[in-house]
């Protein structure tokens, strides 16, 4: 009985998503998402309880949603610790001496054969092996945090960058190079335009990159405030809805990161065909 009950309201979110799917607008398709999430939501909650699952192994929706109401002010400063502090600052940084290296490489055909091989080497090592070693060297605040975020996200976004500068056809630089524009007039008005789909795209890879990395970076010292430092600590508790309300926190964090960068990408790549196809 208890799985016919757990059935019937998948098939119920099931049914109405396949029904809504056939008016192919932007409302149906974000109320196709709610209601999706909503049903993920709704049968975690019916298991969770039906089967008496403990809160330490899973807590229920409504438990974590107690969690997160209980620690707001707790919830709040972990967020401008770890996502505000670290995260952003160290995207933004680690965006911008992208950018600045991927001229450089584009003006500088001997600095594309040694840099790059480079970055490839330090994009491979792995997070827990230099989120220490980072620690150590700029401390236990949000600067060592940034620092490894830096790391994280650098070079996607200047490969990506450098293939985007890369991206005008001969005739395009012939045509420049026909008016006597200068590099920088060339830079400007042809090359950065055609590398911005280029770049939103390492922009939308690293904002989740950047997450995790100072997440995880607080596993390794932090002061005692932080998302990774309170993930830490409340699972040495069995704090698990505390631990839940900090993921919770992080993905919401996440998302609307992610969207901000769509948003700011739609509005300076209009021209593109991946935005003029994109149906309303």
């Amino acid at each position: 009985m208890t799985l016919l009950k757990i059935l019937l309201v998948w098939l119920a979110g099931w049914a109405l998503n396949i029904w809504l799917a056939r008016f192919d607008t932007r409302t149906t398709r974000l109320l196709v998402a709610v209601i999706f999430g909503a049903t993920i939501l709704i049968l975690w909650e019916m298991v969770v309880r039906l089967y008496a699952v403990p809160s330490v192994i899973l807590p229920a929706p409504s438990q974590i949603a107690a969690g997160f109401a209980a620690n707001t002010a707790i919830l709040w400063t972990d967020f401008v610790q770890t996502i505000v502090k670290g995260a952003l600052s160290g995207w933004l940084i680690g965006a911008l001496s992208a950018i600045l290296t991927a001229i450089a490489i584009d003006r500088s055909p001997f600095l594309q054969r040694g840099l790059l091989p480079i970055g490839n080497f330090v994009a491979a090592l792995p997070i827990v092996g230099i989120a220490p070693i980072l620690v150590m060297w700029f401390g236990f605040d949000w600067q060592s945090k940034a620092a490894v975020v830096v790391v994280m996200v650098f070079f996607p976004i200047l490969v990506n960058m450098v293939a985007g500068l890369a991206a005008t056809d001969r005739m395009q630089r012939d045509l420049m190079a026909t008016w006597a524009a200068p590099y920088g007039a060339s830079l400007w008005k042809l090359r950065l335009p055609a590398a911005m789909p280029f770049l939103f795209n390492g922009l939308k890879i690293t904002t989740t990159l950047a997450l995790i990395g100072a997440i995880v970076a607080e596993f390794f010292g932090s002061p005692t405030r932080g998302m990774g430092f309170r993930i830490a600590t409340a699972v040495g508790r069995l704090e698990l809805p505390l631990v839940w309300a900090e993921i919770l926190v992080a993905a919401i964090a996440g998302s609307l990161f992610y969207g901000i960068v769509a948003l700011i990408e739609k509005k300076v790549t209009f021209w593109h065909p991946s935005q003029r196809n994109q149906r309303g």
